[in-house]
Formats: structure tokens, sequence, C-alpha cells
């Protein structure tokens, strides 16, 4: 395989990993998206980005979660399933590898999501639901 065109397939299933982390992909996936089988994937993968598919994928999700538990106030649990992982056991231990403490003690090291709202909770709360009524609400408001 020439150097470009395995550049070109190698970039084509990092961009799928990056894409799509959140999905429960394979090794086999991203091979299949490079057009080559699994082994030899993995050894080109490991070879010319320095990790391995899974290690990159894994740490892709654990990213996303970072960044998901400094800006959000969603739960622990519901951060590491929309990222991918199965377990919250595993998740935790995995994030607490990569960043050296748990994924609370991590969210605690900053402030919380409510501090970036630039206009009163009240206000941010109001405006954030849906606006179209439904269910009859609307006949109701009017009197008819």
């Amino acid at each position: 395989m020439e150097r470009e065109h395995l550049a070109r397939c190698l970039l084509r299933a990092k961009d799928l990993a990056d894409a799509r982390y959140f999905e429960p992909l394979k090794v086999a996936d991203l091979a299949a998206a490079a057009s080559m089988s699994p082994s030899h994937f993995s050894h080109q993968f490991a070879r010319t980005f320095g990790e391995s598919p899974h290690q990159y994928l894994l740490t892709r999700r654990l990213e996303r979660a970072a960044a998901l538990l400094r800006v959000s106030d969603r739960s622990v649990a519901d951060i590491c399933f929309a990222v991918g992982w199965a377990s919250v056991g595993s998740f935790t231990t995995s994030f607490r590898r990569m960043f050296g403490q748990s994924p609370v003690a991590y969210r605690h090291r900053f402030p919380p999501a409510e501090s970036w709202l630039l206009i009163p909770r009240c206000i941010a709360l109001a405006y954030g639901r849906p606006q179209n009524r439904t269910f009859r609400e609307d006949g109701l408001m009017t009197g008819s």
C-alpha cells in the first residue's frame, strides 16, 4: 500500500473515531473504514499515531467526558453513558488513571456550570422552556 493511500485510510478511521466516539465502535469497525484487516490496521495505526486504535478511542471518550464534567451539571453516570462507556465502574477507573482523580473530584476543581450563566438562573430556565404549547394548553389559556 503506497504511503499516501495508507495515510488517507488511517485518517479516515481516525476521523470516524473522532466523530462517533460515543457509539460502541470496535477496532474491526475502524479497520473496515480504513479498508484493512483488523490486525494490519491495528499495527499500522499504532505505528503511525503512537497508540493503539482502542487506546485512541478511549482517550477521545475520556477527553469528552472531562469537558462535559467541566461545563455541565449532568451526572457522572449520564456522562459516562453519553460518551460511550458501558460501565460507570470501568469509566471511573479509566478516568482516574488518565486524570489522576475521580470524575467527581475532577468536577469539583471547576466552577459549577451554573456560574457560566450571564443572566439570572430563573430567566435562563424560563426562556429554556419550550415555547410551543401542546396537549390542549392553548385552549385552557384563552378560555376556549
